[in-house]
């Protein structure tokens, strides 16, 4: 049975439930738009040929080090109706940051922290501000609040999709997934 929320069925998190999404580490990230619109631009010969929004997207994605300093960037790309990059937390430079920090995210649910619950037992408590979760989620409000003053109807899907990198085999796969995504765009599952 699925649980409820005001009367509403909840899906289940897509977050792994036994991980700290605020651990050093790398993670694949696809971020699609609502109904898989193509709002940022389109494909020609292999090559993506960004919209207006579609730079907004872009521009926004290379400056999330600028406001959470312990990321790094791995490979990224813009794709019609979607993203797909790499983020890596990296706090061992920087250990003045803790995960636990006060919570300064807008688009998340606040409730209690119980610590006697296992990581990401309750769906709707925020992870706190140096969780992918809350790096993802800044950045696609940012993009929302500009893209909509190109276009009123921008919207993103309301989920995205992670996965852990756990090696540099993988890694590298995934980097060079990224990087070739245009040109396999028409084998893409999520080419419409």
């Amino acid at each position: 049975m699925q649980n409820k929320f005001k009367n509403k069925y909840r899906i289940p998190s897509a977050r792994l439930q036994t991980w700290d999404y605020s651990n050093n580490g790398a993670y694949f990230i696809t971020i699609c738009t609502q109904n898989r619109e193509h709002f940022f631009g389109n494909i020609q010969n292999g090559i993506m040929q960004l919209s207006e929004i579609g730079k907004l997207a872009e521009q926004y994605w290379f400056e999330i080090p600028n406001h959470f300093p312990f990321i790094e960037l791995g490979n990224f790309v813009i794709m019609p109706n979607h993203v797909h990059g790499i983020l890596i937390i990296n706090k061992i430079d920087n250990p003045t940051l803790s995960s636990t920090e006060s919570v300064e995210t807008r688009h998340c649910l606040v409730s209690t922290i119980n610590l006697n619950t296992t990581i990401g037992s309750s769906r709707f408590q925020n992870q706190g501000k140096n969780t992918i979760s809350s790096i993802v989620g800044s950045y696609k409000s940012i993009v929302t609040k500009m893209s909509r003053q190109i276009h009123p109807d921008f919207a993103w899907q309301s989920r995205f999709h992670d996965h852990i990198i756990r090696n540099s085999k993988s890694f590298d796969i995934i980097q060079n997934y990224i990087f070739e995504n245009p040109l396999n765009w028409k084998d893409d599952k999520f080419y419409k």
